[in-house]
């Protein structure tokens, strides 16, 4: 099945590599930042331009499904969560809104499949109410995930074309780490057991379960597995789906994003697999303790910003690190280098210490 996206240029290394030389000239020893420097440098190459310019429009986008594989007890939490945390994003009353206001960026959310009436200004997109049960039954048709896909794309071009210099993907969806695991696993040839977290805090037996399903939906998956918009179809959902073209376009469109937790980087995994080279524009917010989310960063090359045991999504990870790559981009661009702030940097210009006396 086609999916439309080719072949994507990585960040400029022109620039890259003047932002390489101008962290030498700064007022720091050579290195001195870690990954502050390799932060900004990726900032820059995104941007084209060195020194980069702080992200003024940083946009978190909140996918938003539900999972028929929630109804069989892979989940702490029952589905009309995701309704009632949908509104409560609207409403400004969750851990994004805090986080997106802290960290300078706006909230966005896009109702791909949740099981329920949503606000009219964010369903305009919807495909369908709750993809399948992935353990015994496909997620979407053909139909469907093609409309998946074109939704992700085309919330990429509005983000934009509407100004947007960041772009942060977010997820809610009671029981979406299981499909998210699922392809996951099945992409990175590990057995359902190594790749199982608790989500949002199952007990036991509902982990159990997690893993009988997961199994289950690798079994259907693995059929598919080089087939990426067929593997969404099959196994993952419309969120998900919508998140693989939101990141593909994105990468396209030549605009950092941040990754968040399993289920963003699940997405992700795919999205490399349709546009190969995407996964240079993308930096890891955070690792989550999720098993599932630290076999996908290994395998996309990327390493997080963050390890702060985060597990919630929403984007929540990914915002917390945002103030980091600002910290990044504006030592980049606001130090003064040696020549400008007058300090010395040969050892020539420095006293020596005689040891023979």
């Amino acid at each position: 099945m086609t999916h439309g996206f080719g072949p994507v240029a990585p960040p400029d290394p022109h620039t890259r590599a003047a932002a390489l030389m101008r962290q030498a000239q700064l007022t720091k020893p050579a290195g001195a930042l870690g990954r502050l420097e390799e932060l900004g440098n990726w900032a820059a190459a995104c941007q084209g331009q060195c020194p980069p310019r702080q992200f003024e429009r940083a946009r978190v986008v909140v996918f938003a499904g539900d999972h028929g594989v929630a109804r069989h007890g892979v989940s702490a939490y029952p589905s009309e969560v995701t309704a009632q945390m949908v509104a409560n994003f609207l409403g400004g009353g969750a851990a994004v809104n805090a986080l997106a206001a802290v960290a300078g960026a706006t909230v966005r959310v896009v109702d791909m499949a949740v099981d329920a009436d949503t606000d009219p200004a964010i369903s305009a997109h919807k495909v369908r109410r709750a993809s399948g049960s992935i353990d015994r039954e496909d997620a979407l048709t053909v139909t469907e995930v093609a409309a998946a896909l074109a939704a992700g794309r085309a919330v990429a071009d509005e983000e934009i074309d509407g100004g947007a210099d960041l772009l942060v993907v977010g997820d809610m969806g009671i029981g979406n780490t299981t499909p998210a695991t699922v392809l996951v696993a099945t992409l990175t040839d590990t057995e359902p057991i190594k790749a199982v977290g608790r989500g949002t805090g199952i007990d036991d037996a509902g982990w159990v379960r997690k893993v009988a399903a997961i199994r289950d939906g690798m079994r259907r998956a693995r059929r598919v597995a080089k087939d990426p918009v067929e593997l969404l179809r099959v196994a993952s959902g419309a969120d998900i789906a919508a998140m693989a073209g939101f990141l593909a376009q994105a990468a396209t469109r030549r605009t950092p994003v941040l990754l968040d937790g399993v289920v963003v980087t699940a997405a992700a995994l795919v999205a490399e697999d349709m546009a190969d080279g995407a996964r240079a524009w993308w930096a890891a917010g955070h690792r989550s303790t999720e098993p599932a989310h630290g076999l996908a960063l290994t395998r996309l090359g990327l390493e997080p910003i963050l390890d702060l045991r985060m597990r919630l999504g929403e984007g929540s990870g990914a915002l917390a690190a945002l103030p980091v790559l600002r910290a990044a981009v504006a030592a980049l661009a606001d130090m003064s280098t040696f020549a400008e702030a007058g300090v010395s940097t040969a050892e020539a210009d420095s006293p020596r210490l005689d040891l023979t006396k």
